[in-house]
Order: C-alpha cells, then structure tokens, then sequence
C-alpha cells in the first residue's frame, strides 16, 4: 500500500477525528481488519458480525503498534500518540477508503465473476497477463465485501494491471463489489447452481451475476462463456463489447483438438480473431479450457501477442486446494481440490479423476452446502458423475454425502460407501494408499477436507516423499 495522511484518510472516509491527537501529516501504510495481524504504522479498521465486534480490539491492536484506528463509536479512552477516526459504519468506511485510494491507479481492472471457476480464471488470467505487465490480483478467497476492498488497498506504484475476483451468495453484493472497482473488463465464467439455496434459482443467480454491467466502463469489455446458455443470450444486448469464448460453434475465442499432455497437462489449439496458437496448459480438466480462452481474450484486449499469452498460461499455477496435483513415492497421486464444491465443480472433478486412465481410480467427496431444497437431489446425481466417469470407489463423509454415496451405487458403482465423518472414514482411506492409485479429495470449503489430505499425506508409504 501507498502512504496515506490522517488528512486523507479522514477526507476518503468523511470521518470525525476524535481523541487529541491532531497531526494531520501523520501517515499510514497498511490497512488491516484482524488486531492478531497489525503492523508499525498500520491502520486498524474493526469490523462488526453477528458473533464478533472488532471495536473490543481496538486496544490490542493500537499496543501492538497500528498508528491509529477507525471506530463507529466513541471510545471512553483514548491513548496518547494514536488517532481515532469516528464514521457512521467500519464497514462502509473500509468501502469508501478502497474507492478512494484506487482513484490513484489509472490502469485497467479486470473483475471476475461466475459460480464455478472464478478463482481457476482469475489465477489463469493474472499469469497470462504477467507475462508482459506487472499484475496485481486477489489473493487467497479475498473475493467478498471485505476481502475486495482490502485487495485494493494492496496496490502500490508500479502496478500495470488489477485482476479481482468477486465472489457472492446473495442478491446485490455484485453490484456492490461492482460500484467499488468499475471494472474496464468483466468476465462471467458460468451459471451454476452454487448458493441457488439463497438466491432461488439458477435464473436469479443470472441476474445477479449480471449485476456487474451496469459498472463497466463505457468503451469496456465482456468476456462470456459462450457454452453457458444463459451467458450466451447477452450477445449483442450490452452497450459494451462482448466475446464469447468455449468449444461451441460461431464463438469469438474456442479451443479444439484437445490433447491431454501426460504429467498433469492439457494441450490444445486455441482460435482467436486474431489467428491461433497450440496452448498447453499445466492443468488436468477439459474445463480448463474457459480460464484459457479467457485469460486470452483478456491478454489480447490489452496489446499482448500469441507468444506472450502463451508464455503466460505456461506460467500458470492454481490457488492451493484447487486441484494441486500432488504427486507421493509409491506411485500415489492425490488430487486436492478441497478447497471448494457445488454440482457443476464435481461433474468436472469426476471428468478430471475419469481421465486417470490405467489407474485405480478413488473420489473422497464430501457435502456440498446452500443447494437449498433440491441438495438430495444435487448430491445423487454428483454420485452419478463419478460413476459415469468411471471410478473404482468412492468414500463419502458427511451428513450429505450419503446421497453422493446411493447415487453412485444406483448408477452402478460396486465400491461406493458412506461415513458420517472423516475420523469414521479413516480406515477406508488407508486402504486405498497404494501403488497406482489417484485419489481425489473434494467437498464444500466448511467440511475442512483439507485434514483429509493432511492425513493422507501423513500416512503415505514412505514419509516425506510428496
């Protein structure tokens, strides 16, 4: 972050200076809401949640060197040498001090949204672009109303590029997310199913992805997956221009003659309106395509050239959990992708563990949450998908993952079982640690699969080997 003054500080937030400490030069260069991470000179902003108030750290944070603090009440105390800033909402304030500071970065902003698949395009999107500009991106599931603003206030000089995920799970929060950064170009990945619990149906998740448009730049562009029909249906309906990207027909940007590359790769021929190039992508999946495509759309929208976008998805790395391909001595391989989970992710995961050919095939999968009255049926036909892609078993954990588990018997998997959790699953997973095997570990982010990696790990043949 660039330094700010008290002065502009208090100017960003329309704040009232409380307490007596008056230096209006005085400066800060570091933002954070979580008193445990505060740094010398940083600016401490207590947010309030149904089981928590950031004001009761207000203390602790100031002691342990933040240079002052935001505060939606007055304080009883005030301790010397540090400054209070009294505002209407933390909350807001944090908003309007990330609006305020990225007026000083004239570059273009890339925002990012979808169901499924938005932290895949937007790690995709910033290594391609990396390849010729120096990007700044969000970190981490930094992607809702806090994590946006605090992924703004993280731009220093010298950035060339802002790529940001958004993230939602109920009406408006894009349009909220979408008034703070103004993206010069959007994409939407897809329309799924992921929280329809909140948002009622897949139609209304359509209409609060689209929330993003009335926020892009006049002269911007929208970036579509032409193979989402819903997403299909804007062509030529936005003022701005729009690219549709996918393996359909009559698409601006599509992929073809797709080959997996052996070692975890996935190699193809990309065409785009400005020729094509043979592309091949560190990444399992035939989904692995849309992030591709339109990580290539958004490099040629910025002046990039074929051989610098391919240098670019070449570079490319997946967020941790999300299917890291890990491989361990005795010819074991995990696939983590714990990370996250709804129907649309899992069909794709089943197609990724279904193209370990020759292998014993495992999926460890686990509940998938806010699906809302139809979650049974969500969960039977995921079953299905990893039947139909055909794997060898399948250990499912979790209250609803007993549905994955009928599911995949009903479709005909011999070896598919159920535990209520991963303690009680233990033993099913140790027998499966052995040569040859691919084991897929995936269920939503509350279900903590990532012990289930720890323990898989922490009990391959020879230790340390992974």
């Amino acid at each position: 972050m660039e330094a700010l003054t008290l002065g502009q500080l208090l100017e960003a937030v329309d704040g009232t200076l409380l307490g007596d400490f008056d230096n209006l030069d005085a400066q800060v260069a570091d933002v954070s809401t979580d008193s445990r991470g505060i740094g010398p000179g940083c600016l401490f902003i207590p947010l309030e949640g149904e089981r928590f108030d950031g004001h009761s750290f207000i203390n602790a944070a100031l002691e342990a060197g933040a240079a002052g603090c935001l505060t939606a009440r007055e304080r009883e105390g005030y301790l010397p040498g540090k400054f209070y800033i009294k505002v209407r909402s933390t909350q807001r304030a944090l908003w309007e001090l990330a609006r305020y500071y990225k007026k000083r970065f004239p570059i273009p902003f890339v925002a990012i949204t979808g169901s499924v698949g938005k932290t895949t395009t937007k790690d995709m999107a910033a290594a391609v672009l990396g390849a010729k500009f120096r990007v700044h991106k969000t970190e981490g599931n930094f992607n809702n109303d806090i994590g946006v603003p605090l992924t703004l206030l993280k731009l220093e000089k010298g950035h060339e590029v802002c790529v940001v995920e958004m993230g939602m799970d109920h009406a408006g929060e894009i349009d909220y997310l979408g008034r703070l950064v103004e993206p010069d170009i959007a994409l939407i990945t897809n329309i799924g199913d992921a929280h329809i619990e909140n948002l009622g149906s897949r139609e209304n998740i359509f209409k609060a992805k689209c929330e993003i448009f009335p926020h892009l730049k006049k002269g911007g562009l929208a970036v579509l997956n032409g193979d989402d029909p819903m997403l299909a249906s804007l062509r030529g309906t936005l003022p701005q221009r729009t690219l549709l990207v996918g393996s359909g027909e009559g698409l601006d940007y599509t992929a073809c003659d797709l080959r997996g590359g052996g070692m975890g790769h996935l190699e193809c021929l990309v065409k785009t309106p400005g020729g094509q190039f043979e592309a091949d992508i560190p990444a399992l999946g035939s989904h692995m395509i849309y992030p591709t495509l339109m990580a290539a759309a958004v490099g040629e929208a910025l002046g990039m050239a074929h051989d610098e976008i391919i240098q670019g998805i070449g570079a490319f790395l997946p967020t941790k959990m999300r299917m890291n391909i890990v491989r361990c001595a005795g010819d074991i391989v995990i696939l983590n992708d714990a990370y996250n989970a709804n129907p649309q992710s899992m069909r794709a995961a089943a197609a990724v563990l279904g193209d370990a050919h020759d292998r014993r095939r495992v999926a460890v999968v686990g509940d998938m949450k806010e699906l809302g009255a139809g979650s049974e049926q969500f969960h039977r036909v995921v079953g299905e998908y990893f039947a139909q892609a055909g794997a060898d078993r399948l250990i499912a954990i979790g209250d609803l993952a007993r549905f994955i588990a009928e599911g995949a018997r009903d479709a005909g998997m011999a070896q598919a079982d159920y535990f209520q959790s991963i303690d009680a699953a233990k033993n099913a997973l140790l027998r499966e640690l052995r040569a040859g095997v691919t084991i897929l570990v995936k269920a939503s982010r509350s279900m903590a699969f990532e012990r289930v990696v720890e323990y898989l790990l922490a009990n391959v043949p020879t230790q340390g080997s992974c």
